[in-house]
């Protein structure tokens, strides 16, 4: 069985088909590599897949310490797989608990992303939410604890997230419930209290722009503003999904800008610029 070994000496179990381009595939808590089949034998055809394995899910190593399991390190985990693999840069793609590692890794790695697919990324992350959300991981672990895996996972896979794919499918659910039982007791409880339970809220972005916008400008007023156009966030609103915008642009207090905005000599300073990439670099670096 082929293994890669992270920068802090874990084992990690990964498979990988087909030639070119790389695409990182990145698995949600209840999955594990094989959740992608469908996906690597497609585009294997035209792209060199790699999923892989998380720590805490065999045949990958399950540490005993669970501290050796964090979002951060669910993001490095990315990174490891990439350098084991001598790939320079992925496309990256993350479901769930996967989704928000592959958000991390953006934030932190952009430059070893050639794009991010981040799907079903943003459960438990409203601020009036969080406590209940924990609450809810610390019963799931005690349950995978207690009751072992083989009979925990029937209960998790009728939970109300996943009983519309049972409702949809009962074969592909049926083979999703026989290769949860598969998972390993103690790496589920790690991972849930470790990366599921304490990774930090999306809306937690915000406080981080705002450092770096004052960090840039220390002078400067934060404050929200509604764009009428130039976003999709829209229709994502329609689906529950909040989204947020970050193009920090000081401008000249002299230069009247209004006049020119998407007119035939639209124009800003390159300091203008230079000073929008450095909160960029801030935003991302504190991400």
């Amino acid at each position: 069985m082929p293994h890669l070994t992270t920068d802090d000496g874990v084992k990690l179990y990964y498979e990988e088909v087909g030639r070119g381009i790389p695409i990182v595939f990145v698995h949600e808590f209840a999955g594990d590599f094989r959740s992608y089949e469908s996906q690597v034998r497609y585009f294997g055809q035209h792209y060199r897949c790699i999923s892989f394995n998380a720590r805490g899910y065999p045949p990958s190593d399950v540490p005993k310490d669970g501290e050796r399991y964090s979002q951060e390190r669910a993001r490095d985990d990315i990174r490891a797989v990439l350098d084991a693999l001598k790939i320079d840069k992925a496309h990256i793609v993350g479901l769930s608990m996967g989704g928000f590692a592959t958000l991390h890794f953006g934030f932190t790695y952009p430059n070893q992303a050639r794009s991010l697919t981040i799907a079903g990324c943003g459960y438990g992350a409203a601020p009036d939410k969080r406590a209940q959300f924990a609450e809810e991981a610390e019963a799931a672990a005690k349950g995978f604890e207690t009751q072992g895996m083989a009979k925990a996972a029937e209960a998790y896979a009728l939970g109300p997230t996943r009983v519309q794919f049972q409702n949809k499918d009962p074969r592909g659910w049926k083979e999703f419930v026989d290769q949860l039982r598969e998972h390993s007791t103690e790496g589920a409880a790690f991972t849930m209290r470790g990366v599921q339970k304490r990774r930090p809220s999306l809306f937690d972005l915000v406080d981080k722009m705002k450092q770096a916008l004052l960090a840039e400008d220390p002078g400067a007023s934060v404050l929200p503003y509604c764009l009428s156009g130039g976003t999709d966030n829209k229709a994502l609103s329609t689906l529950g999904i909040t989204g947020y915008g970050f193009a920090p642009l000081r401008l000249p207090a002299d230069l009247d800008f209004a006049p020119m905005f998407h007119g035939i000599d639209e124009r800003v300073p390159v300091e203008s610029l230079e000073f929008g990439a450095r909160a960029l670099q801030r935003l991302l670096i504190a991400c």
